[in-house]
């Protein structure tokens, strides 16, 4: 097999994302390890403010995705909840690897938890969908909008100028930081982010060698449960930065997909579940989809900006 070459941002979560697809195609075909290349992207580049204010989707893959169209690269490893639920033309979802914990998790000054930070208490994060879990769980608390990388996130904690941080749980795992972790949320008080703890691997449609070699890599039950919270998604007409929460998952033989949509501030939130048949996951993600608007979901996603 040709030498390959993986897209990846230049972080260190992101690397160590690009180093586990990177060794495992080694050890899986027997050739030389791919080359790793690090490419900026406009969720890089622009540091100040949301997200969301950058004004498009695919923030944290685009530029990765040009340069895997245009052949500087043979694949690409995403964050899958940073990955919009339409694919570019020419583009496809070669393998998801087994999911991580999906949960979030709090990591605070003086091993606080969400019950036991002081009134009050500054806590930081980026997306609008934990700010409006958090102000519903405790709506004294001052929830601070926070960029930057798992480092720089951690280190505001030390530094002291926020009480507490709220991360991916998979990320910590990942850098060797769970250590860090003074609280890890169960669903029902935050559920996670579409995708959250799953990697997307992505090449092009057109080059089946490549596409066959990650054929194993894929991880069927997690395949399974993130299409079903893209599904939700799409219906939902929304990115990844939309206050929206989904978790799937498989018991005893059935889908089960639970999602919440919130208003910003917290003070109002719809949650609902759906129960169906695992051969069709992305069915029942749009059918719960279509049952949020239907009891209203819109008029809170448009308060987010829709």
């Amino acid at each position: 097999m040709r030498a390959l070459r993986i897209g990846s941002r230049g972080s260190a979560l992101a690397l160590w994302q690009a180093e586990f697809v990177r060794d495992w195609i080694a050890r899986h075909t027997g050739g030389a390890p791919p080359e790793i290349v690090r490419i900026r992207t406009a969720g890089d580049q622009y540091q100040q403010g949301s997200v969301a204010a950058i004004g498009r989707k695919g923030v944290f893959i685009k530029e990765i995705e040009d340069a895997l169209l245009a052949g500087t690269v043979d694949l690409a490893v995403h964050s899958l909840k940073d990955m919009p639920t339409e694919i570019p033309a020419g583009l496809a979802l070669a393998a998801i690897p087994e999911r991580e914990d999906p949960r979030d998790c709090l990591v605070a000054r003086d091993s606080a938890t969400l019950a036991t930070l002081p009134r009050g208490a500054r806590v930081g994060t980026s997306s609008l969908r934990r700010q409006a879990q958090l102000r519903r769980a405790r709506p004294d608390l001052s929830v601070a909008d926070l960029r930057g990388n798992v480092d720089t996130r951690l280190r505001r904690v030390e530094e002291g100028a926020l009480d507490a941080v709220v991360l991916a749980h998979a990320g910590l795992k990942r850098l060797k930081q769970e250590s860090r972790v003074t609280e890890i949320f169960e669903p029902d008080v935050m559920l996670p982010a579409v995708g959250q703890g799953a990697l997307a691997v992505e090449a092009r449609a057109e080059d089946p060698e490549t596409c066959k070699c990650l054929v194993a890599l894929n991880h069927h039950e997690t395949h399974i449960a993130v299409t079903a919270e893209r599904a939700l998604l799409a219906a939902l007409q929304g990115g990844c930065q939309l206050p929206l929460g989904a978790w799937a998952r498989t018991e005893a033989g059935r889908l089960v997909l639970d999602a919440c949509v919130c208003s910003p501030d917290g003070t109002d939130v719809m949650r609902d579940r759906a129960t169906g048949e695992i051969a069709a996951p992305a069915a029942l993600g749009a059918s719960l989809g279509r049952r949020l608007l239907d009891a209203g979901a819109d008029r809170l996603l448009r308060l987010a900006g829709r």
